[in-house]
């Protein structure tokens, strides 16, 4: 039995894995800005905005031995500033890390990103842990990840004693999850770049919560990509969705982006090129042979399986 406190507990990947922890009889304290809309028997809930000093508070209080980090900003709603995003995802992740060693947790897993890798012409493919971590500035949510990930390697080199487990994830997907990746498929034609594959890879929901459940209870520590085998180009996606590709140049893109979004015709402006040119694609035998688990769906299966269920 472990006691465990979740952030970001009311978001979809924080509810997914309170319903793998119902059966386990561990003891959980799900924190959030918002109660979850359900928990299990072994869970109560304490509000923790990670902005603040909250986490402090609420981990000195609940004393956990594992603290499963979730609460970042992956799709920002309309009007949210960077600073916003930044105060969560980066001040939020030292807070927790800080309330961590000065508690004397155990363990600390922190849900990273493939993006952390960064959207690079020069990546390889596919990309394996010991790759750098270059997250493009221009993009907050791959710039943000890569800073957490530079506080958590200097945190193990200065509180060794807490075990870290990094989970660098692809775009997760389930049924009924939409974020501002699937918004891409929702169009009437999908978006490539002329001369790119533009590959995605994806991890179904339920796996990525039992890969947390394996890391925050009896898994190895270590830094692991989160994947299901294969990835899918833009034009296997749109032959599934049975929808055409609209295929334009960079250059033109960029051109037309540059002028969309100055007149507020776009929330994207040029540097969104790159997110659909150089995706990153993530190795994942360090998390089959090591972490010691093999996704049950691969990504095609993920992807359909997401499919249906929007009625695609």
């Amino acid at each position: 039995m472990t006691r465990m406190l979740i952030t970001g507990a009311s978001g979809n990947l924080g509810m997914a894995m309170l319903k793998q922890l119902a059966p386990t009889g561990d003891l959980v304290v799900a924190t959030d800005i918002r109660k979850p809309p359900k928990l299990p028997k072994n869970a109560r809930f304490a509000t923790m905005d990670v902005r603040g000093p909250d986490p402090a508070d609420v981990i000195a209080r609940a004393k956990p031995e594992v603290v499963v980090h979730l609460a970042s900003i992956v799709t920002p709603p309309k009007g949210m500033s960077r600073d916003f995003a930044y105060a969560v995802d980066v001040t939020g992740t030292r807070n927790v890390l800080d309330a961590c060693v000065a508690n004397g947790v155990r363990r600390i897993v922190v849900t990273s990103s493939g993006a952390a890798y960064g959207y690079h012409a020069d990546n390889p493919v596919p990309l394996t842990e010991l790759d750098p971590l270059r997250g493009n500035r221009e993009f907050a949510y791959s710039w943000h990840k890569r800073l957490v990930e530079e506080m958590l390697a200097e945190a193990r080199i200065n509180a060794p004693q807490l075990e870290q487990v990094i989970l660098r994830v692809g775009t997760v997907l389930g049924a009924g999850l939409e974020n501002q990746i699937t918004a891409l498929f929702h169009r009437k034609r999908l978006l490539a770049v002329a001369g790119s594959d533009s590959p995605f890879v994806f991890i179904w929901t339920k796996d990525l919560a039992r890969i947390l459940l394996r890391a925050a209870t009896d898994g190895p520590q270590g830094i692991y990509n989160v994947a299901g085998d294969g990835a899918l180009s833009v034009k296997e996606i749109a032959a599934m969705l049975r929808k055409p590709v609209l295929s334009i140049p960079a250059s033109v893109l960029k051109g037309a982006l540059a002028i969309a979004k100055p007149l507020g015709l776009s929330q994207y402006g040029p540097e969104q090129v790159r997110f659909l040119q150089y995706r990153p694609v993530l190795d994942n035998t360090a998390l089959k042979r090591d972490f010691g688990y093999t996704p049950e769906l691969d990504s095609a299966e993920v992807f359909d399986l997401w499919r249906k269920a929007a009625g695609l």
